[in-house]
């Protein structure tokens, strides 16, 4: 799903996909939502289980995430934090959130500390453009590469830019279901 491609394959027995095979509907439906908070998203991949193996469960979340609209990234927006933004709360969404920020405000160099300032300043600019938060996946990425995308998404025109999001959710999803089957 992701470009940075979490594995996919398991050889041997899948403990993971074990126990989220194994959930009763409405807590599958809500582990789910935890990865994209997309009810259509989330009632098509909760229909396909029991999933025969990881690979499968993947490539249905990355089909089902590619017809992501307006209206659903407004709806998965708002369970995501600005970036820079510590999510709270100690459930796991707000736990995978945090990790997948850490390498943003992992630098405390000066020159990394102006990078973020400038990259708040920008981030404010991409809100009253587009009216919602700036979305990435930002897993792994540093402060640099991350204002580096959000200045040359700040050229994209609403409806680019709304493809852009949907795309950057579709990753986020593809980490997070990783993560699910690793913590299931």
């Amino acid at each position: 799903m992701p470009e940075t491609a979490p594995e996919e394959r398991v050889d041997g027995p899948d403990p993971g996909l074990d126990r989220l095979n194994k959930l009763p509907a409405e807590e599958l439906r809500a582990r789910l939502a935890q990865c994209l908070n997309v009810d259509r998203w989330v009632g098509a991949l909760a229909s396909e289980a029991p999933f025969p193996d990881r690979a499968a469960l993947l490539a249905s979340a990355d089909g089902h995430a590619r017809s992501i609209t307006a209206d659903e990234v407004a709806t998965a927006l708002a369970r995501h934090p600005r970036i820079g933004e510590k999510a709270t709360g100690g459930g796991t969404e707000s736990a995978w959130s945090r990790g997948e920020q850490s390498a943003f405000a992992s630098d405390a160099d000066d020159a990394s500390a102006r990078v973020q300032r400038i990259f708040a300043h920008a981030q404010r600019e991409y809100e009253d453009r587009f009216g919602q938060i700036y979305l990435v996946c930002a897993s792994g990425r540093s402060s640099r590469e991350l204002l580096a995308d959000l200045v040359g998404r700040l050229s994209n025109d609403r409806d680019t830019e709304l493809d852009v999001v949907g795309d950057e959710l579709r990753k986020i999803a593809g980490l997070r279901l990783v993560k699910l089957l690793e913590d299931a």
